[in-house]
């Protein structure tokens, strides 16, 4: 019976240690994740998240991550290695926000709406707070939990537990990802651009033509009138791309931008 208990006792004190490690890198990813890491998410929140995530994942990745275990050293190493590993998981899927913020901050410049009315949560312009809140609703009506229990499961294959990923093959992964982002956020901009730019040759047209005419005055309300009807017009479009563009992501995040 004691013998019994004693190896009970080994097996879950092994558990711990397995969900301990797993907590890592899963808690260091929650910080920054879309969605689940957002300012407005209380950290209470975010805290119960981590261990529902921690709870699906550790018994699939018990087999890599059990060996771990036997050392207290290694152990103590994951402290640094896990939380680094969750935090390079994060700030790539964070990029795929930080486009659309990037995206709704060129439109509103574009179309000079960048100061118009006002919104709480993040400083950014009223463009860029409709473009990731719809985003993030069609991400998690999408199933992104789901997806990134996949993604946190994929990556104990890619990146194993309790070494440090080479930093060159980092460096190239983050320089691929940061420059898909700019592409794509200028990508969703683009409309708004090529608008402000006929818009802004058509005034200096009119200008020349008639000196004595107030033009900005008289194009002001049909800017903003345009911006308006532009924005209805290409918002679902360029959120349909970008959805397309953030599962692509979730399905391989480990491999270049394409």
């Amino acid at each position: 019976m004691t013998d019994l208990l004693q190896a009970m006792l080994e097996t879950g004190g092994r558990g711990a240690l397995v969900g301990f490690i797993v907590f890592l890198r899963i808690g260091a990813a929650m910080a920054v994740l879309p969605g689940f890491g957002e300012r407005s998410v209380p950290v209470r929140v975010k805290l119960v998240l981590t261990l529902a995530f921690t709870a699906i994942v550790a018994p699939a990745v018990a087999v890599p991550v059990l060996p771990l275990t036997v050392n207290p050293g290694r152990v103590l190493a994951c402290l640094g290695t896990e939380t680094a590993i969750g935090l390079a998981l994060g700030l790539v899927l964070r990029l795929m926000v930080l486009a659309l913020e990037v995206a709704g901050a060129i439109a509103a410049q574009s179309t000079s709406l960048a100061q118009l009315f006002g919104a709480g949560g993040e400083p950014m312009p009223t463009m860029s707070h409709l473009f990731v809140a719809a985003g993030l609703a069609l991400a998690m009506m999408a199933g992104l939990h789901v997806r990134l229990a996949e993604l946190l499961i994929l990556s104990y294959d890619v990146l194993p537990p309790g070494a440090f990923p080479d930093a060159g093959i980092i460096r190239e992964w983050g320089i691929g990802h940061v420059a898909r982002a700019f592409a794509l956020a200028f990508s969703l901009a683009a409309p708004f651009v090529m608008a402000a730019l006929i818009y802004n040759l058509a005034l200096g047209a009119i200008n020349r033509a008639m000196p004595q005419l107030m033009v900005a005055f008289v194009g002001a309300p049909a800017l903003t009138a345009g911006a308006l009807i532009l924005l209805a017009i290409a918002a679902p479009l360029g959120l349909a791309i970008w959805v397309s563009g953030f599962s692509a992501l979730l399905s391989d995040p480990f491999g270049g931008p394409p």
